[in-house]
């Protein structure tokens, strides 16, 4: 049963004209029109309430854009578009203007048509308002509240409040009142704009807003007369039929559909995997309300595309996720498999529930139906499963988007799907479809935050040359993955090995693009080998560049193999924790500088030495962290928990996160990077320093091959001697000051030649005829890997060989 409650004044109510904006004076309801451009034409003042924004700045704007919609709640508004073929109801978090504050908003949209530029119509409520204020809520596919307890009685039924849409008065559906009710909320149109609209609302089964106490008696699997042949297509969103009085059944009967309805609601939302929501619904219905059930979602939504397709086309490709039924085990799995991919064919029930949006009932399949469907599949005979049996199809559709179907079939000794059955399964899909289409929303999500953080934080370590590398990266949301915190290491010429760890200001997927683009600047930086100090400075120039939310901490260490030297550059970042090889620990004292994105300040640059099988240790403020406890603290913590005998970089970390991190409130990330110095062996490191005269490049060459016949390397002699010849050739003839030849061993061989001159040499093409420029040809054409860097004094120009 339905009692109808018109929009009656409440006390302490508004002025007349605002009244009809309100939802029995428990919410607001904004009124906005949409061109066929989708921009505001019409903003009522529930508009301005709702979303803090005044008409004349919605006014001409796109509805998407102006409620910072994302792209798959923004679609649904487009006019014309496939994705609003038919009235939805909604409900998603929408940001309101002036504060920024999210709201949830109840959605009521319809398509539009006719002569004038009216597209779109869109109501919304403050779903919070409709909670604080309604004893049970229900709003298309979610439910707002859900009802205190009522005493099963004769005179009361089971009562749900239930908001839909329609701008009906409590007395009937005179058309004329009820277009004037919505010519009081739509602004002032042409002669019988208002009367069109009114029109579509109704004939699209969605009249406007309204609130009904509804006698919810959804199971009717043995109960009640069964409806009339031509009542078995039952529209979605249809205005419901009368019920069945509540006082023509038992108690226990009552009770005992709301039971069914809670108990198959609350297994539908336990999951955002589509495949088992799908599971989960047919094993509700399977074997109390049906015989055999199963769900068939388009290809689309299976597969993980990026977006469903706008509208089905007449025979789409749809994959069965779920099966159940009460049959003997095994005997329809030949028949309809789960997992088959199939082609549903047109002009069938199964078509017609996808394309319609329209659930799709037959009291009894004839043989000739039966036989007519096995016809379409071709490759199968269902008969023995349909013929005899009663059938309901019922359409998936969330968001006005079409997902797939759900089919339910009956033996002949049970009763025939009624007016009562087709609600009960169309409320159930409108749950699970929903469901479905938050689970492939949140594994897109997922999985664009799987690829951005294997797009901006490092993979594997890199190996390198006297020091090992271990780091952790832990969200504070899993659910993002990602967030502003970064770290990387990053090989430079000369054996050197340049550590960085930063912290963006912020959370979330806006601090995680911000990181990717300040560690691409730093790696680019890092590629010019520049002085850390001066690094950092190159990079708060970019950040003011950017503008005011690229603030981000950042300690960048460049360490040195050979010498055994660490350079460092701090820029508000937190100390690094260093390790000696006995266990002593102690918290380095670095310039804390400021912040990247501060602007128009000096970052220093100090040094340190470090012994080998010493740890280095760097972190952002995500592991040590407490509330309500001093910053010192925790690092003060931190250098105690690392002190004792050297443990290996894995369980340095695994510890850190596992059991320094324990308890600690996950509101932040935490970007962790250990590194081992073990330094470079001096055996493995020759070098000299000669004048620039020419007679320099024949001593080169000797120096270089008594040198590989010390290490065994005299296979590499004559390759090495050339490319060393050409860049000591170079060095006397374009550098400045003394000339220095370096060979490091490691992995590789690198050979390095160093002048005091401040010009890079450049690769060019040498003509047939040209003198110069053939060197670096040669050097590029032989040498694994070579370039060049600018020192402090001078530059150095390098070349790696393979062993």
């Amino acid at each position: 049963m339905k009692r109808r409650y018109g929009l009656a004044r409440p006390a302490g109510a508004g002025s007349p004209r605002l009244l009809h904006e309100h939802l029995l004076g428990l919410a607001p309801m904004a009124v906005v029109l949409l061109n066929d451009l989708g921009h505001v034409t019409h903003w009522n003042h529930a508009a301005v309430e709702i979303f803090g924004l005044a008409q004349d700045e919605a006014a001409g704007r796109p509805l998407r854009t102006l409620l910072r919609m994302p792209q798959e709640h923004g679609d649904a508004f487009e006019p014309g578009g496939s994705r609003i073929r038919h009235a939805w109801t909604g409900a998603f978090l929408v940001p309101a203007m002036d504060d920024g504050t999210l709201r949830e908003v109840a959605w009521w949209v319809y398509p539009l048509s006719g002569p004038d530029r009216a597209r779109v119509l869109a109501i919304a409520a403050d779903a919070n308002r409709l909670r604080d204020g309604g004893p049970g809520l229900a709003l298309g596919d979610v439910l707002v509240k859900a009802p205190s307890p009522t005493p099963l009685t004769s005179e009361s039924g089971v009562r749900l409040l239930r908001v839909e849409p329609t701008l009906l008065p409590p007395g009937g559906a005179d058309p004329s009142m009820l277009g004037r009710r919505l010519t009081e909320m739509l602004p002032a149109m042409p002669p019988g704009a208002a009367e069109s609209i009114v029109r579509q609302v109704l004939t699209r089964g969605y009249p406007a807003v309204n609130v009904s106490v509804t006698a919810r008696l959804p199971f009717a699997a043995y109960f009640g007369t069964p409806p009339s042949p031509e009542q078995r297509i039952t529209k979605v969103g249809e205005p419901r039929r009368p019920a069945v009085p509540a006082r023509a059944l038992d108690r226990s009967a009552a009770q005992d559909r709301l039971d069914f309805l809670n108990d198959a609601g609350s297994r539908i939302v336990d999951t955002l995997d589509p495949v088992q929501t799908a599971a989960a619904l047919c094993t509700a219905l399977v074997p109390r309300f049906a015989d055999f059930a199963d769900v068939q979602l388009l290809e689309s939504i299976v597969s993980d595309q990026e977006l469903p397709p706008l509208t089905p086309d007449e025979s789409p490709t749809a994959v069965r996720v779920a099966v159940s039924h009460d049959d003997a085990y095994g005997r329809w799995d030949d028949l309809v498999p789960r997992g088959e991919k199939l082609r549903l064919p047109a002009a069938t029930p199964f078509t017609q529930s996808l394309l319609t949006g329209h659930s799709v009932s037959v009291p009894k399949v004839s043989e000739r139906f039966a036989r007519r469907m096995s016809a379409r599949f071709a490759d199968r005979d269902f008969r023995p499963l349909l013929q005899g049996r009663a059938l309901l199809v019922s359409p998936l559709i969330a968001r006005g988007t079409a997902l797939g179907n759900l089919t339910l079939l009956r033996r002949p000794d049970r009763p025939a799907f009624d007016q009562f059955d087709v609600t009960m399964v169309e409320e159930l899909c409108r749950r699970a479809a929903v469901c479905v289409d938050n689970g492939r929303l949140y594994r897109r999500e997922s999985r664009a935050a799987r690829e951005l953080q294997k797009t901006m934080l490092p993979d594997t370590p890199p190996v390198v040359a006297g020091a090992q590398i271990c780091y952790r990266y832990v969200p504070a949301n899993e659910t993002v993955r990602v967030g502003g915190d970064w770290f990387d290491a990053i090989p430079l010429p000369g054996g050197r090995l340049a550590l960085v760890v930063g912290d963006v200001m912020g959370h979330g997927m806006t601090s995680a693009a911000i990181m990717g683009q300040f560690r691409t600047a730093v790696r680019t930086l890092a590629a010019q080998d520049l002085p850390p100090g001066r690094l950092l400075r190159q990079l708060d120039d970019l950040a003011c560049r950017l503008g005011d939310e690229y603030i981000a901490t950042c300690i960048y260490v460049v360490y040195d193999p050979v010498a055994r030297r660490c350079e460092v550059a701090n820029a508000g970042h937190l100390p690094p924790v260093l390790v000696s090889p006995f266990g002593d620990s102690e918290l380095l004292d670095v310039p804390s500088g400021a912040p990247i994105g501060v602007g128009g300040v000096a970052f220093e640059t100090a040094e340190f030495e470090v012994e080998d099988d010493s740890q280095f240790v760097l972190c952002t403020d995500g592991l040590v962290e407490r509330r309500g406890q001093a910053i010192d603290v925790g690092l003060a913590a931190l250098r105690e928990y690392l002190s004792g005998p050297p443990q290996p970089l894995e369980s340095v970390c695994q510890t850190l996160i596992d059991g320094f991190g324990a308890g600690r409130p996950r509101d932040d990330d935490i970007a962790l990077l250990t590194v081992r110095f073990k330094g470079i062996p001096k055996d493995d490191v020759i070098s000299w320093t000669f004048d620039a005269l020419p007679v320099r490049v024949r001593h080169s060459r000797e120096l270089v091959r008594e040198a590989l016949a010390t290490w065994r390397l005299s296979h590499l002699a004559d390759t090495v001697e050339l490319l060393v010849s050409e860049l000591v050739t170079n060095a006397v003839r374009h550098g400045a000051g003394d000339i220095g030849l370096r060979l490091i061993r490691t992995d590789s061989l690198l050979c390095e030649v160093r002048d005091d001159g401040y010009e890079l040499p450049t690769l060019r093409r040498a003509d047939v005829t040209a003198e110069n420029g053939r060197g670096l040809q040669l050097v590029t054409a032989l040498a694994e890997r070579w370039g060049t860097q600018r020192t402090s004094t001078g530059k150095v120009v390098w070349f790696e060989q393979p062993l």
